[in-house]
């Protein structure tokens, strides 16, 4: 593991020896992390994704989904008795892509810019958007005791948009931010252009990194009209591939990401006709490792964060070894038990990733450029 130079403060260095500990002998206990004959899952798949995940093909090609889970709505008036302001913001109105804005109120008081949060929430690709109460929450959250401006960002799904669109979006994102920062108070008064972070959960934890890795292909973003990006915080990312894991054998019957929901909505999310090996899907297969060596060459820092009770634990440590062998600074926050998505979903668990988070991003450098 790559250590910072500059710490802000003792409790920086314990607090990286706390998460150095824990990746470390969770990564000892790991199982190998792929398998010559891997069994089949312990419950056969549907061969038809759609019904593996309860979508209704339509005839135009778009897709019906059931029921969501309960949003919430923002909170734009400073009047009211709230620790986080947060509104919408329209990104691009044909595409359908918006963002909530999380303003912390402490903020309003100081004379000063803070770091620039980009959230990508999780759902597969296919599912959710950032008015879901629980990403809801986790970002009011967030900005509240990290004490910085969320951003948290909508994009395009699929089946109907499948990747790179989610990919697309993200960058349309960064574009959007730098070029409206003047028309939004919020933005403008309070969000530090130079100081910003890529940060998802499960497949927005996947754009995260997509989007890191087009940043750093264009040499760090100078020429892209981009706010300078400072690191990446990758939140139980959601990746695969086409041998499995010793974690994904272990939780193939997992309630909270079974293998077989896992492989439908990589079905419907990867380009017609690509397997998991895909570079969108597995980022250590094909030329992945020297991709990753671009983000090290650009300097930007990486937190990988997870637990040993997700199906996806040794892919996510995997990933953090690779960015090691391949010198990117890069901190591996693991955690043992708990299930994929517990991170965002359980408020203890938020509250120590809140934690790391803040660590992580407090040692900045004075200017990355």
């Amino acid at each position: 593991m790559s250590l910072f130079s500059s710490p802000s403060s003792k409790s920086f260095w314990i607090t990286l020896i706390v998460f150095s500990l824990s990746y470390y002998l969770l990564l000892a206990k790991s199982t190998t992390l792929h398998t010559t004959s891997p069994p089949p899952p312990h419950k056969p798949c549907n061969k038809n994704p759609y019904e593996q995940l309860n979508l209704v093909l339509n005839e135009d090609g778009t897709v019906t989904r059931g029921p969501m889970p309960p949003e919430s709505p923002p909170a734009p008036d400073p009047s009211l008795p709230t620790k986080v302001l947060s509104k919408d913001l329209t990104i691009n109105k044909s595409k359908g892509t918006w963002a909530r804005i999380y303003l912390p109120r402490e903020t309003l008081d100081r004379n000063s810019k803070f770091p620039l949060l980009l959230f990508f929430h999780g759902g597969g690709f296919i599912y959710l958007n950032p008015a879901i109460t629980i990403f809801h929450e986790f970002c009011f959250n967030l900005a509240n005791d990290v004490v910085a401006v969320v951003a948290s960002i909508d994009y395009r799904h699929a089946p109907e948009h499948r990747l790179p669109a989610a990919y697309e979006d993200a960058m349309e994102t960064l574009h959007w931010m730098k070029t409206n920062q003047e028309e939004d108070d919020w933005l403008r008064y309070y969000a530090d252009l130079d100081n910003v972070f890529l940060m998802g959960s499960s497949a927005g934890g996947n754009i995260a990194y997509h989007a890191g890795l087009r940043v750093a292909a264009a040499g760090g973003g100078y020429d892209l009209g981009i706010p300078k990006i400072q690191g990446l915080i990758l939140v139980q990312p959601f990746f695969s591939g086409v041998q499995m894991t010793g974690s994904e054998m272990r939780l193939a019957d997992d309630p909270h990401l079974p293998l077989c929901d896992n492989y439908a909505k990589w079905n419907l999310s990867l380009p017609v006709g690509a397997d998991r090996d895909h570079e969108y899907c597995n980022p250590t297969a094909g030329d992945g490792p020297k991709k990753i060596e671009m983000i090290g060459r650009v300097g930007l820092r990486v937190l990988v964060s997870g637990c040993d009770g997700d199906p996806l634990a040794d892919r996510q440590m995997e990933l953090t070894r690779v960015m090691e062998m391949k010198g990117v600074k890069v901190v591996g926050y693991f955690t043992a038990g708990d299930y994929h998505g517990a991170q965002v979903q359980e408020p203890s668990n938020a509250k120590q990733l809140y934690k790391v988070v803040k660590s992580f991003i407090s040692t900045l450098p004075s200017s990355r450029y």
